[in-house]
Order: structure tokens, then sequence, then C-alpha cells
């Protein structure tokens, strides 16, 4: 009986390409996310040491595929507070205002203003939800980080953080309107 041929990553790539491409596309919004993550499943592929370990190379592939994407729809759903502000690159973000050193009376004023009504908003927030968004956006620690000092899950961290960022979309939009407008 003659060995079977050994695999390689160049054939692998030619044998399951397409297919994975096209499996990829119609699970994910635009063909730059697509290509990222096809380029993580072929990362991952060249990571193996002996390819002829893996049993089913189809069913590998798309287990990894899968993974991926499911990484990436988490890491969206991870709304940052830095969002609040518009799209615009020309334009000042929250973060922006609250960090930023005061160059006149009225940046000092503004600056003041907004930290008053962000810890107003804040403290309208229940206290889980206020505790992840303040370690999050203002302690710079991770949501993994909170959840494995919490017991929680993760899950649980992301939802309690996105009704956080809602709350302070819609509690400070008029001062975001009046940045706006000046």
């Amino acid at each position: 009986m003659a060995d079977p041929p050994q695999r390689t990553i160049l054939s692998t790539v030619k044998q399951y390409g397409n297919r994975l491409s096209q499996f990829i596309r119609g699970r994910v919004r635009s063909s730059d996310d697509a290509d990222d993550v096809l380029q993580d499943v072929w990362y991952q592929l060249s990571k193996v040491v002996d390819l002829d370990t893996i049993e089913s190379m189809s069913g590998w592939l798309y287990q990894v595929a899968r993974n991926r994407i499911t990484d990436l729809y988490r890491r969206r759903s991870e709304e940052s507070f830095s969002d609040l502000g518009p799209d615009d690159d020309d334009q000042l973000g929250f973060r922006e205002i609250l960090l930023a050193d005061p160059q006149t009376p009225e940046d000092a004023y503004f600056k003041d203003l907004f930290w008053n009504e962000l810890m107003a908003a804040l403290d309208e927030l229940p206290e889980n939800q206020r505790t992840v968004f303040v370690q999050n956006e203002l302690e710079d620690r991770t949501l993994q980080a909170i959840a494995d000092q919490t017991g929680e899950s993760l899950k649980t961290i992301i939802s309690r953080k996105r009704y956080a960022v809602q709350h302070l979309r819609k509690r400070l939009q008029n001062l975001y309107n009046e940045l706006d407008s000046l």
C-alpha cells in the first residue's frame, strides 16, 4: 500500500482556498474583513508543525474560520467610549476633550462642564455598569481582566459596558451637539 501524499500548505491553499474564501465572505460584512479572516486561517495553518496530524483538513480549516469570524464580531461588539463622537477625523472626540490641556478659558470651562456631566451620567448607571465602564475606559483595564477579577463571564461584562455606553451616548448628546456647533 502506498503512503498518502504528504500535505503541504501550498497544496492545501490551492485545494481549499476558493471555497473557504466564499464561506468566509458569506459570513462577514466586508471583503477586507473576509481577507483578514482568511489570512488568519492560513497563518494558523502555517503554525501547525505537521499537517498530516490534521485528520480532516476541511473540517479544521472551516472550524478555524468560524472561530476567527466569531472573534471578529466579539471585537466589534465591545463598543468603545471613543465611539461617542462622530466618525469625522477633523472633529474632536470625547476622549480628546477629557484628556486635552485647555488652551483657552472656554476650553477649560467646557472640559470642566463635560467632566461634571460625565460624572453625573455615570452616577445614574447601575453600580455594575458604572464599574465596568470606569475600569475599562478610565482605568484602561481590559474587559477580560475585569471578567477575571469579578468571576463573571466576558459576555456579561461586554453587555454591561454596552448598556453604559448607550446611556452615556444618550445622556451626553446635547453636550456633544454644543461642541459640534463651536
